[in-house]
């Protein structure tokens, strides 16, 4: 099933969770994110109150409009749909992709999160846009669920899948080419980009490496 908005995900992929920003506004953080180069983001903040989430939402949906930047909203539909977002990124136990594009209709990108082989191949016969894959690599952002999937079975899920893949965990600029020569089109990273002491500098530098 083909919906109408067949979105071209840009290489870089970050996500501003205020976890990760050690300290700093998520807004000010994606502000930089944008100014360095930066044409997509997810905003992540788990377990915190709607009120705070929508407007740290708003507020980024006025940044990357200006810019001509998509905004994808993690877990969140109704954020979604409240601040006008481009899409929305489910996890695994955030409503069905069926039921997300039954609210949200057919213009905005929904994106599923999979963990293995299996879990890509119901995300495409549900509906995703994209998928999310991982985690590619050990990471320190969050506590791992699952383990490292590594590049070998990122190939195997290129070679079945005909949406596009955002790779995501422990990803670094080093790393990142080698993903995306591996088969995805777009390379999710937290960590990397949150903690960086100069955000726009560090996205300008993985811009410019990923393109």
């Amino acid at each position: 099933m083909k919906h109408e908005c067949a979105p071209l995900l840009p290489p870089l992929y970050p996500i501003i969770d205020p976890d990760a920003l050690l300290g700093r506004s998520p807004v000010d953080a994606a502000r930089a994110v944008i100014t360095g180069g930066g044409r997509l983001i997810q905003l992540r903040m788990k377990d915190r109150p709607s009120a705070e989430t929508l407007a740290v939402a708003e507020a980024l949906r006025t940044i990357t409009s200006s810019a001509g930047a998509k905004l994808i909203i993690n877990d969140r539909v109704d954020m979604a749909l409240a601040a006008g977002a481009d899409g929305v990124h489910l996890g695994a136990d955030d409503l069905p992709v069926e039921v997300a594009r039954r609210i949200l209709g057919p213009h905005i990108l929904i994106g599923r999160s999979t963990h293995s082989l299996e879990e890509a191949v119901a995300a495409v016969s549900a509906g995703a846009d994209y998928i999310g894959f991982g985690p590619m690599f050990s990471t320190t952002t969050k506590v791992l669920a699952y383990a490292p999937q590594g590049l070998e079975r990122l190939r195997r899920i290129r070679a079945l899948v005909g949406i596009p893949i955002v790779a995501i965990g422990g990803i670094t600029q080093e790393t990142a080419p080698a993903v995306l020569a591996a088969g995805a089109d777009a390379v999710a990273m937290i960590g990397e980009i949150g903690r960086a002491s100069d955000i726009e500098a560090t996205v300008r530098r993985l811009v410019a490496a990923l393109r």
